[in-house]
């Protein structure tokens, strides 16, 4: 019944990480119910999740198209974020980024649930420079909190992909998927190398991320966007409350 429930709860955060982020909301407390320790249930999910960015980005490739120089400079960004996440959560205590969590995530997710502006007029070099060191920075570091622990980190990245001009709800999910997905591979790597893991429970927890994740994309190309930006933007808030109760 455990492993029943793990894969189950596999399905779910494939599912709900490659439509809002959200995969550690239902992974990491399955593995703490499963009876492993924070430190390795975190690792543990940490590999696990490779399988939903795999599976994410299988589904998202329709919206990739035309991406593809965005992305390359964006990916060097997720490795070092990814890795510096990784070595701090091996070497620091938890405590400084939890308390943290409830505010960026209530923050990215009114983000999301607000109306974009658009401007019609031209954006001037410098203009254009500053937007992309402010992004760049960004991604990196929800890039370095993806690495560490990795919870709702996809609605930090979300949020912000939406309000710095990419085209729509899919594109955005399209490209958060990549980069949280290089991010949450480069992690898993230190961990495999330098902590402990269970590797059962990654194979039974992944290959429910696979499936979960693999429809994830689908769900964002078809569903309307303006309620599922109310969804997605709603859950965060929720959540944002609760870890927020849970933290102070």
């Amino acid at each position: 019944m455990n492993w029943a429930l793990l894969f189950a709860a596999g399905v779910l955060g494939g599912l709900t990480g490659s439509i809002a982020g959200l995969a550690s909301v239902a992974t990491y407390p399955a593995l703490l119910m499963f009876g492993l320790p924070p430190v390795t249930a975190n690792v543990t999910n940490t590999v696990a999740l490779v399988f939903n960015g795999v599976g994410s980005v299988l589904g998202s490739r329709p919206e990739l198209q035309g991406q593809g120089r965005w992305i390359g400079r964006a990916v060097p960004i997720a490795l070092v974020g990814g890795s510096v996440g990784a070595v701090l959560l091996l070497s620091t205590p938890a405590e400084g980024f939890e308390k943290t969590v409830p505010v960026l995530l209530g923050v990215a997710s009114v983000a999301i649930l607000l109306p974009r502006r658009t401007s019609g007029e031209a954006e001037g070099p410098g203009r254009h420079r500053v937007r992309m060191l402010i992004e760049t920075a960004a991604i990196l570091l929800i890039c370095v909190y993806g690495g560490y622990f990795g919870a709702a980190a996809g609605v930090l990245l979300l949020a912000l992909l939406l309000r710095t001009g990419h085209a729509s709800l899919a594109h955005a999910n399209a490209g958060k998927n990549v980069i949280l997905g290089v991010a949450n591979a480069v992690a898993a790597v230190v961990f495999a190398l330098l902590a402990t893991v269970h590797w059962w429970a990654v194979l039974v927890l992944g290959s429910g991320c696979l499936i979960g994740s693999r429809l994830g994309p689908v769900v964002v190309r078809h569903a309307p966007a303006g309620p599922l930006r109310v969804i997605i933007g709603a859950a965060g808030v929720a959540l944002a409350i609760k870890l927020g109760l849970d933290t102070y």
